[in-house]
């Protein structure tokens, strides 16, 4: 009896040290300092911070949701990778040099995103409005699978789709771009490879560029949107965003919301009417000052 009570106690013992050393030694969320000094580029920083339980755990499970009566389409063209690019297109109804990219959350391409592409549409009128698939026909439902398909994302293959849908659009284009989580990094990502072309840039607590001489080479001004709850980016992220931009001379205007992460998706548990309601309206006059 005494040996089975050691080799029981030893065992509880065991999982105990096991289950300490797990829990110590998952990755956390990165620093300020770390977002600058651990990683030359900070797509590879925000994609190594999205696959920590920490950042997953930001992240509940989306309210199921529909499109109704969807006015676009979903159209391929190609990239010069030789994998076709993907995206749902909204085609304005009168002939525009304006172009609007709307970058999904890291759940993909769902129809939450699509509504977003409906509604920007519908409010702007003078614009094309096309949502790219950047997880090339993945969406996810649950934490879990949205960062297996943010790992398999990778930025050469991210930087293609974008350049993809900037030759699709033409070189005369005028292009504005939006995003939320994942898609507010890659909003101001876009903006920045759209070069001459970008006449606008929204981002919805999205990661920003970290470097000044990037930086200093986009041509449009960026109106971001943050919560003062969040972590991803969190508010002393955001705070050198603010300092960098003025660093590089460019223009950034900032709000900042008693919300946490995802504050701004009606299906997500942790919606915030009201921040979303303000954003909303400050994101249509700053896009309509600019078409």
């Amino acid at each position: 009896m005494k040996k089975i009570l050691s080799l029981t106690l030893a065992a509880i013992i065991t999982a105990g040290i096991l289950s300490y050393r797990q829990k110590s030694e998952e990755p956390a969320i990165a620093t300020p300092g770390c977002y600058v000094s651990c990683f030359t580029d900070v797509r590879d920083q925000f994609r190594a911070e999205a696959s920590t339980a920490a950042f997953a755990a930001m992240h509940e499970n989306p309210y199921a949701y529909v499109l109704e009566n969807p006015t676009g389409s979903s159209i391929s063209f190609p990239a010069a990778d030789g994998k076709p690019a993907s995206g749902y297109f909204i085609k304005s109804k009168k002939k525009t040099k304006n172009w609007i990219f709307v970058i999904q959350e890291w759940w993909g391409l769902n129809d939450h995103i699509k509504r977003e592409a409906e509604t920007l549409a519908a409010e702007l009128g003078n614009v094309n409005v096309l949502a790219l698939d950047m997880y090339d026909g993945g969406v996810a439902a649950t934490p879990d699978s949205a960062m297996k398909l943010m790992q398999a994302a990778k930025t050469p293959r991210l930087e293609a789709i974008v350049n993809a849908a900037l030759a699709y659009a033409g070189t005369d284009a005028k292009i504005f771009t939006i995003g939320w989580c994942f898609g507010g990094m890659w909003s101001l990502q876009s903006s920045l490879l759209a070069g001459k072309q970008a006449a606008g840039c929204v981002m919805y607590y999205g990661r920003p560029e970290n470097n000044l001489e990037k930086l200093k080479g986009l041509n449009c001004d960026v109106i971001g949107f943050f919560g003062n709850l969040d972590r991803s980016p969190s508010p002393e992220v955001v705070n050198k965003f603010e300092a960098d931009m003025a660093a590089a001379g460019k223009k950034l205007e900032t709000h900042k919301y008693e919300a946490g992460h995802g504050f701004s998706n009606p299906s997500n548990p942790s919606f915030n009417k009201e921040a979303t309601a303000d954003s909303h309206a400050k994101t249509i006059a700053f896009l309509k000052a600019r078409l």
